[in-house]
């Protein structure tokens, strides 16, 4: 957990760095890539669940033959 002082300190060293004009300009690309990786790893479990699940309940289109296991 990050204290209130070394948050503060960030934004100190940040504005110096990059200035009060680009650091919204910042803030929303690094917001914008967060919520994409979020989705993308949420869309990413849901396919996954949705294949494992289809694959539970998907039956097979012609049962195998029994062979005869009793002849040696």
């Amino acid at each position: 957990m990050i204290s209130p002082y070394t948050a503060g300190a960030l934004i100190i060293v940040a504005l110096i760095v990059f200035g009060p004009s680009r650091l919204p300009e910042i803030g929303k690309a690094l917001g914008k890539g967060i919520k994409e990786f979020k989705s993308g790893v949420t869309d990413e479990s849901k396919k996954t669940e949705d294949t494992q699940m289809m694959n539970v309940t998907e039956q097979p289109k012609e049962l195998p033959k029994a062979e005869d296991q009793t002849k040696q």
